[in-house]
């Protein structure tokens, strides 16, 4: 197990890493166009880019449990609202370091993991699902009711100080504050984002999709699965913990009707959509659930009058890509990059080929939604009949 974790850092792809470095450096460029007074780059633009880098890494949690090890959680809204009380109790009422605050999030993070580590033991499937649903909504019962805690009748809780990092040796004031913590969300998003490839591409997820295939056969080939179903649940806790801790400092405000099970199936949706099987189509399924509402609909003006139509064109995408695309976006890509290393020769062969693939996939689509339409109809008739 210490070996295995060890060699993680030995399979790595620099090209890929050099992209996430490039990545949340773009993220960095638009705060700092922000600060420079932009209008493109405004503030709602940038709270959607730093709602994304947190739901990203809470998924990449969700992605190392679920895609990885086979296991599945509900409960991901209830450890990231836990990460976010104990964020805002600890740097309002206690006069602990910035990090520190960080470090105990984790060390918290890493107990429950291994408490819900040997429930898995125990259960499995939907059952554990349930086990970690309910602990989700034990959190957000004592988010409601410890309001000895918090700062408001409901359960709310905020932040009132400004932190200051590394000893005091950087001071952040209201003007610099949202800015100083978009740049850290940025360096966590990059360093969690590598971390999760690694881990993928390790003998330790090579061992954690052994035991998601088939635990007898992982079993006799070697594999503890109380080591692997500790550590995938332990690493999904603390990714759960660090996007609280996160969310908590640049939000500055958090109650517990943030976290109920809406949450969870938003995260879990960005597993499905964008797959298991590619990185980059996992940052898709993330795009289109956070960023597509934050940075794109928000300047729109119809969705910004009817924000009810982006939960269904979140629905319709989920339809869409589990009906032609059970493997998620990944698979999409995963197929493009076959017919880009297999490509026909010369320039014009090769985009038919890839444009007849979009075509085709928006056919189905369309011949689904006539069928779709045709089924309702036919439904409404024999009523009015």
């Amino acid at each position: 197990m210490k070996k295995n974790f060890l060699q993680t850092m030995k399979h790595s792809a620099v090209p890929n890493y050099i992209f996430f470095v490039l990545l949340g450096l773009v993220f960095v460029s638009f705060q700092l166009m922000s600060n420079a007074g932009s209008d493109i780059f405004g503030v709602s633009l940038m709270r959607g880019v730093g709602t994304f880098m947190i739901a990203t890494i809470v998924a990449l949690g969700l992605y190392v449990l679920l895609g990885l090890g086979g296991l599945a959680s509900l409960g991901t809204a209830g450890f990231v609202g836990l990460g976010a009380y104990l964020t805002g109790y600890l740097i309002d009422e206690t006069n602990i370091p910035f990090f520190t605050v960080l470090l105990i999030c984790i060390a918290v993070g890493i107990v429950i993991g291994i408490i819900v580590g040997f429930l898995s033991l125990r259960v499995s499937g939907m059952y554990l699902a349930i086990i970690t649903l309910g602990l989700s909504e034990i959190f957000v019962q004592l988010f409601k009711n410890l309001t000895q805690f918090t700062d408001f009748p409901d359960g709310g809780i905020r932040l009132s100080k400004y932190p200051s990092l590394f000893f005091g040796l950087i001071q952040m004031d209201r003007e610099t504050y949202r800015s100083t913590i978009l740049i850290i969300i940025a360096i966590a998003f990059v360093m969690l984002l590598a971390l999760a490839f690694n881990i993928s591409r390790s003998p330790i997820g090579r061992s954690m999709l052994a035991m998601k295939n088939s635990e007898s056969a992982a079993q006799s080939n070697g594999v503890n699965l109380l080591s692997y179903r500790l550590l995938a649940f332990i690493v999904s806790t603390v990714f759960a913990m660090i996007g609280g801790f996160l969310y908590m400092n640049y939000w500055r405000f958090t109650g517990p009707l943030e976290w109920s099970i809406m949450y969870s199936l938003q995260i879990l949706a960005i597993v499905i959509i964008g797959g298991t099987k590619s990185i980059w189509g996992f940052l898709t399924g993330a795009f289109f659930i956070f960023g597509l509402n934050e940075i794109v609909f928000a300047k729109i003006p119809f969705f910004i009058n009817n924000p009810t139509v982006v939960p269904m064109i979140n629905g319709l995408i989920m339809i869409l890509v589990v009906l032609y695309y059970p493997g998620g976006i990944s698979q999409l890509y995963i197929e493009l990059g076959y017919k880009i290393r297999n490509k026909p020769k010369g320039f014009i062969p090769f985009w038919k080929s890839v444009g007849l693939d979009f075509i085709n996939f928006f056919k189905k689509s369309g011949l689904w939604f006539v069928a779709l339409y045709r089924r309702f109809i036919a439904i409404f008739s024999k009523k009015e009949g």
